[in-house]
């Protein structure tokens, strides 16, 4: 299958899931999402990871950011799994997992990692927007634990430059200052940036960031 590129429309799938049986786009709604892929069960590693987000689910809910799993296994594992979770990050699921035995999701986002085995998945994180767009990919190996400050980093940063014509610098962080797009004019500039911008380079316009 094609490559799942920046700008394409996410594939629409059913699923179920620990919250019960979903069809992505309607579950999505208008909101920003977050689907994350792991290997199988029991996986250490994700174990941590999955733990993360549960801790860190009400910065995403602020953000109105929905976050979904995704696990290459039965439903039938995946309670036990979660109550592995529990026990080892002290955190309790509440965002639904796939239970994607049938590799049908797993297919639909060629995250079926071709060079290692046919049941093992790429750990992906894909963040999508209300238009069912996606924004970002992320592929990380099996011995690196994913960065979900860096994910919620670039949400931030996602969310920002949809409603603004800036764009963030390296290692931005939210009310860091920000850069002007080049496609917009010093004329068309001051009308939204009435207070003003540094000029570094003619084509590097640092500006505080919108709304801080």
């Amino acid at each position: 299958m094609a490559t799942l590129r920046l700008g394409d429309v996410v594939p629409d799938f059913e699923a179920q899931t620990t919250e019960g049986p979903i069809k992505f786009h309607e579950w999505l709604g208008d909101s920003w999402g977050i689907l994350f892929s792991h290997p199988k069960n029991f996986t250490p590693v994700c174990t941590t990871e999955l733990g993360q987000v549960a801790h860190l689910k009400g910065e995403f809910d602020k953000r109105g950011v929905k976050v979904i799993g995704l696990s290459v296994d039965t439903i039938e594992n995946h309670p036990a799994w979660v109550g592995d979770i529990k026990d080892a990050t002290g955190a309790t699921l509440n965002f639904p997992l796939i239970a994607d035995a049938d590799r049908k999701v797993s297919d639909l986002y060629d995250l079926i990692h071709p060079n290692a085995n046919d049941t093992l998945t790429v750990r992906s994180v894909f963040i999508i927007g209300p238009d069912k767009k996606l924004k970002l990919s992320l592929t990380y190996p099996a011995s690196t634990g994913r960065n979900f400050a860096e994910i919620l980093r670039v949400v931030d940063s996602l969310q920002l430059t949809a409603k603004h014509s800036v764009a963030t610098p390296v290692d931005w962080t939210h009310g860091d200052d920000v850069i002007i797009v080049p496609s917009l004019s010093d004329d068309a500039a001051k009308e939204k940036f009435p207070d003003g911008w540094k000029t570094v380079k003619p084509y590097l316009r640092v500006v505080r960031q919108p709304g801080a």
